[in-house]
């Protein structure tokens, strides 16, 4: 099956995971960090997400699932232990659901994903190897470090500088196409990202005409 790849905007949206085992705490911690309004329906928790709940990080209901639970949400999780659950929380889901190690359950699936400040990078396989998501994701940690986290942040303030003070439309693309080249990244490998800033700065005063 090829699943359509898209990445979802959960600021204020509701999402109910059931579960609260170790498998439902990944997932958890994850639609949190992404600003989801998150509720979590279980007997029990693991510790990380009893810190969110008394944080107030998290809504618990403390109970195994009922019909009902799922209403008004955007995104729903099925993480228990039992089968039959899962499928009847996949059944009653008016929206996105996912059941976890289930595929065939769900209509979305959740992909392996690297993280480096504003940079995600999800794989999938399509279900058919999560274990090789995976491997493929170790490779992509070592690939790309902590450092393009920093050059991000550095490429926005100038890409949004580059439009209010590059004004010959030609030259401020070939600068902006710059700042995504291969050579950029290599030199943030070898050189660091000191040494790439001090570069691009230095092409950006002469097409600004900006001195020194």
């Amino acid at each position: 099956m090829n699943y359509y790849p898209a990445f979802l905007d959960l600021r204020g949206k509701k999402a109910v995971v059931i579960g609260g085992g170790r498998v439902a705490e990944r997932k958890v911690l994850s639609l949190i960090e992404a600003g989801a309004d998150v509720t979590v329906v279980s007997p029990s928790l693991t510790k990380k997400l009893r810190q969110a709940s008394s944080g107030n990080r998290l809504s618990h209901i403390s109970r195994s699932y009922r019909e009902g639970d799922l209403k008004g949400s955007f995104l729903v999780i099925a993480a228990t232990d039992s089968e039959e659950i899962n499928s009847r929380i996949a059944r009653n889901a008016p929206a996105l659901v996912n059941v976890v190690d289930v595929p065939s359950e769900c209509n979305f699936i959740a992909p392996s994903v690297v993280r480096r400040g504003q940079l995600t990078i999800a794989i999938s396989t399509g279900g058919a190897s999560p274990a090789m998501a995976k491997t493929l994701r170790k490779e992509l940690q070592k690939s790309y470090g902590p450092e393009i986290s920093g050059y991000l942040k550095f490429a926005r303030k100038v890409r949004k500088e580059a439009f209010s003070q590059i004004g010959d439309k030609t030259r401020r693309e070939r600068f902006l196409k710059g700042l995504a080249s291969g050579k950029v990244l290599d030199m943030l490998r070898t050189e660091g990202l000191r040494a790439v800033e001090k570069d691009i700065k230095e092409k950006f005063r002469k097409l600004a005409g900006r001195q020194e």
